[in-house]
């Protein structure tokens, strides 16, 4: 902490904003169980290396549109 004293402001308050979100992660109720998040990592992975894909926005849209969204 003491090093980011010396940054430039702009910097900090980038730095003060990723502690708050981190902050408010650990303040919420929602939490990944341990399978959930070897999921996540495994699916993440998965993209790297080319054996998975995100979907587009086009897809997304049609997903929020049959859900009603």
């Amino acid at each position: 902490m003491e090093r980011v004293r010396h940054w430039p402001k702009e910097r900090q308050e980038d730095a003060a904003e990723v502690l708050l979100e981190m902050e408010r992660q650990d303040a919420s109720r929602y939490r990944l169980t341990d399978a959930q998040a070897e999921e996540v990592a495994r699916i993440q992975r998965d993209i790297r290396e080319g054996r998975g894909k995100l979907a587009t926005d086009e897809q997304m849209a049609a997903l929020w549109k049959s859900c009603g969204l």
